[in-house]
């Protein structure tokens, strides 16, 4: 813990740099208010973000340095990003940041985009929690260790990211759009970076960033959340106000994209189960109303299932799946629309057809009113749910700070107001052109078409001209204990259905429910897997009444964000959407156009993952551990047996089932946030009415041992590789050790997932892994209990992971875990939890998990007393049942060509 003289101590500044007089205290001044947030600066440049918010009981602090990947040289792509691990790894005054996060339970990330950096914590909303958080962050901006020895192992976990990429079609073909839609902005590098970059940066090159880049004057701090502003700024202004102001200058940037001049086009050729063709257009800054005119161009082109997109591509059958977004920057950005197809189809057709209506369509046939409607209230929700929620909100500002200023979110939700047909046409008949396309071909144009770019509007400008709203909406300050949970909840049994309504003042007025439909008994669903799944799919794709667009248009309207059972829309929208959704239900009709379309969707989807090593390790996991009969409902379909199925599946199969089996008399349903009880009980009581001649017996999970078992799958030409690990043992969350078991696996492998025995080893030691980490997996029902451990790695490196897994294994199977460890996953764990229970949706479904054992949130209590009772012996003991070092089976996926090539193969246990 850094005491307040230490922090004064933070002066390990850039040589050169202005200092502070003593004598002088340091204030901020207010430079902005809109709708209850405050800017202001301190002298030494730093600008600090205020949004108090009472509703949760938690905070979070995001600092976000105005520097990306725009801001590398040549030889040092990718230096942003690696530089945003490495700050992780400690500074002078905090040398192990991972592992006071998984001690306080605290939620932490960091990003690196384009125009911006930030690392985010989101926490308890306790003082020392808040003075942590922001000494941290004011360390980490000077005094960060950038050493040589972080860098030699997290440069083999940042190439792991790399390598993961390289997996993912879309993915790949995103990086080669950018790199040939710029021939000299730096836009035109992905943030990733070039992978020899990435292997060869030197530590000077990056010590050399840091110090120019990270500096107050370069910086935005944002803090959000349960806190007192009067309170927050006085210790602002002490912990940062020590950063003296730097002498440096920036580097002027003066690089500016000349018009493009002639369509490109590019093929990437790669093993695959899928095609995929891309179009990509440069459009304007972010800040430049033409930029929001084609992003809901965009939105209307590629929507699903209303697009016009996506009537000429998968309607018509040519592709299975269409998407589009937008990619905003603080200088002209792009546009990248995508179609998923078969492996068998017609990519020229594709592309011609895509060609066409995204250059043509609105030229011929200007937006209609109605799909304006659509995409702009599509559009308002997405803003007005970011701003309901303080944690996201404040680390979403990041993208509006590299943008050039955070006061561009709201002239972004403000401009949907003056968003016409004829502005987006317009904007989309601009920069949809011929010269300015990049696609999968090059063709010849005598007569081209230019799309110059309009200059920047200067936002200094812009800010000034906008008029901004001071006062914003204020919440509950909501008491998250589980004791107030249970006493604000009102569980009503209605028949075979059980409700739980928690009411509460929310920002926004949002309401998040969560419905669990209990249909069928082991009988009813035995081999019908894959009929259950595509019902669930095809609730929403027509009734008698409605169609597929119709019912996507009453999505939009009722501000329902998320699918059929799991939803968030507002106190406005509540009861007519539980209406809506109860009679989707009840009145399903199953078109068979619309079930073709979807079974392709489905098929092409999965066989497009039968060569992903994370798919077929988990897909081989799943067959080894397979106890149950063929067809037993426990059994989890592969990808393959998906693909082999859905060919012969009929609409007519889903609806028989439907109609035999499925109900929502018997259905849980919890609702959690800002509406009315009363009208929530009618509207569900009017609307989840269907019955069934199918009695509902739940199907429990029963334990049986399963030999242990070494499998390893050739994954040929794949960049990245998978180790999975998984043990049954006989458990279930009433078994007496299962708090014991949960803080095990948050030691060995849980927590945040940087600081625990497992991520110690293979990330921060021997940097094989970019992700690793364990779970414990303790049913509610049954007694199947599992213990799952697993790594991404590289091909090379699979066979080291292994070895580093099994020896962890082993070294705590023998000398257990230290009182210490105990003593810091407690706390961690049950701050964490907390922290969970600040989030509408985990309260929602943990009251559905509750409701189906006729239980209340005194079981979490429970738990939490049981974590806080625990000793080193009772976590030991757990330790022992949980990790039997023979009795593990593992799965290794990668081409093993490429590991033995390098001397490092993995078919054979070494």
């Amino acid at each position: 813990m850094v005491t307040g003289s230490a922090v004064l101590g933070l002066a390990s500044a850039p040589a050169g740099a202005a200092a502070q007089p003593a004598s002088e205290p340091v204030r901020a001044v207010k430079a902005a208010v809109v709708e209850g947030i405050t800017e202001y600066t301190l002298p030494n440049g730093l600008s600090v973000i205020l949004f108090p918010d009472a509703s949760k009981p938690t905070a979070t602090v995001n600092m976000t340095y105005k520097v990306g990947s725009r801001n590398e040289s040549y030889g040092e792509t990718g230096m942003a990003h690696l530089l945003e691990h490495l700050m992780f790894k400690g500074s002078k005054n905090f040398p192990s940041p991972t592992k006071e996060f998984t001690r306080r339970g605290f939620r932490m990330n960091g990003s690196t985009w384009l125009d911006r950096t930030n690392y985010h914590v989101s926490f308890t909303a306790t003082d020392d929690n808040m003075d942590w958080a922001l000494r941290w962050s004011a360390d980490a901006m000077v005094n960060s260790f950038i050493a040589k020895k972080d860098l030699d192992s997290e440069m083999t976990v940042v190439r792991n990211e790399y390598e993961m990429g390289e997996n993912d079609p879309v993915s790949v073909v995103l990086k080669r759009m950018q790199c040939i839609l710029f021939d000299w902005h730096n836009y035109g590098k992905p943030t990733i970076g070039a992978r020899s970059d990435i292997e060869n940066v030197k530590i000077e090159n990056l010590q050399a960033f840091y110090h120019r880049y990270y500096q107050p004057d370069n910086a935005v701090l944002t803090v959000s959340g349960k806190f007192d502003p009067a309170e927050i700024l006085p210790k602002i202004e002490k912990i940062f106000g020590a950063i003296p102001r730097p002498e440096r200058k920036l580097p002027e940037e003066w690089t500016v994209e000349p018009v493009a001049d002639g369509e490109r086009s590019f093929t990437v050729r790669r093993p695959g189960e899928a095609k995929f063709v891309a179009v990509g257009y440069r459009v304007p800054a972010s800040n430049d109303p033409d930029f929001h005119r084609v992003a809901l161009g965009v939105s209307i082109l590629t929507d699903s299932p209303k697009g016009r997109l996506y009537k000429a591509l998968v309607d018509t059958g040519l592709a299975e799946k269409v998407f589009g977004f937008s990619i905003p920057g603080k200088d002209p950005g792009f546009v990248f629309i995508g179609a998923l197809l078969k492996k068998t189809g017609d990519e020229a057709k594709v592309r011609d057809a895509m060609v066409k209506t995204l250059e043509e369509s609105f030229s011929e046939k200007a937006p209609t009113e109605s799909e304006m409607k659509v995409a702009v209230e599509d559009e308002r929700t997405d803003y007005d749910r970011m701003f309901s929620d303080p944690e996201e909100f404040g680390v979403e500002l990041s993208e509006y700070i590299g943008q050039g200023d955070w006061r561009l979110f709201f002239i972004g939700r403000d401009e949907l107001a003056d968003m016409t047909p004829e502005g987006v046409a317009g904007a989309v008949s601009r920069y949809f052109v011929c010269d300015n396309r990049v696609v999968g071909m090059f063709l010849p144009e005598t007569a081209p078409k230019r799309a110059a770019m309009p200059k920047r509007i200067p936002i200094e400008e812009q800010i000034a001209s906008h008029h901004f709203n001071e006062k914003g909406e204020e919440a509950e300050a909501f008491d998250n204990s589980q004791q107030n949970i249970n006493a604000r909840t009102e569980v009503v049994k209605t028949g075979s259905m059980k409700l739980a309504l928690l009411p509460k003042k929310n920002r926004g007025e949002t309401v998040t429910v969560e419905i669990r439909l209990n249909i069928g008994n082991d009988a009813a669903l035995k081999g019908k897997q894959l009929e259950k799944t595509l019902l669930e799919m095809m609730l929403t794709r027509g009734t008698k009444d409605l169609t597929y667009e119709e019912i996507s248009d009453r999505f939009t309207a009722l501000k329902i964000d998320g699918d059929i059972t799991s939803f968030t829309t507002d106190r406005a929208h509540i009861a007519d959407a539980l209406r809506f959704v109860g009679g989707l239900m009840r009145d399903a009709s199953f078109p068979k156009d619309e079930f073709t379309k979807l079974a392709r969707q489905v098929a092409t989807s999965n066989q497009a993952k039968l060569d992903n090593p994370t798919t077929l390790a988990i897909d081989a996991m799943s067959r080894h551990f397979r106890t149950y009969p063929e067809g037993d409902a426990r059994n989890r379909l592969t990808s393959q047996e998906i693909v082999d199925r859905i060919g012969s599946m009929t609409d007519e199969q889903v609806k028989a089932f439907y109609d035999s089996v499925f109900q929502t008399a018997t259905a849980d349903i919890a609702v959690v946030g800002d509406f009315d009880p009363k009208e929530v009980k009618a509207a569900i009581a009017d609307s989840f009415t269907k019955k069934s001649e199918t009695p509902f017996v739940r199907v429990d999970s029963e334990y049986r041992p399963v030999a242990p078992k070494r499998i390893v799958i050739d994954t040929p030409q794949k960049e990245n590789a998978f180790l999975m690990a998984r043990r049954d043992f006989a458990a279930n969350m009433d078994d007496p050790d299962a708090a014991a078991l949960i803080v095990a696996d948050w030691i060995i492998g849980g927590g945040s997932g940087l600081s625990n025995r497992l991520a110690d080893r293979l990330r921060q030691k021997d940097g094989l892994s970019y992700s690793v980490y364990s779970t414990i997996v303790l049913k509610t029902f049954g007694n199947r209990s599992s213990w799952i451990a697993l790594a991404i790695t590289a091909p090379q490196n699979l066979a080291h992971a292994e070895s580093d897994m099994r020896e962890e294994f082993a070294r705590v199977a023998k000398d257990g875990v230290t009182e210490k460890e105990v003593e810091e996953a407690k706390k961690g764990l049950l701050e964490s939890r907390s922290v969970n229970r600040s989030q509408d949706t985990m309260l929602a479904t943990g009251w559905v998990s509750y409701l189906a054992e006729d239980a209340d949130w005194t079981k979490s209590l429970e738990l939490d007393k049981a974590i806080s009772r625990l000793t080193v012996d009772d976590v030991n003991r757990a330790v022992k049942k949980l990790v039997k070092t023979d009795d593990f089976t593992f799965v290794l996926a990668g081409d093993s060509a490429k590991a033995a090539s390098e001397g490092k193969p993995f078919t054979e246990l070494k």
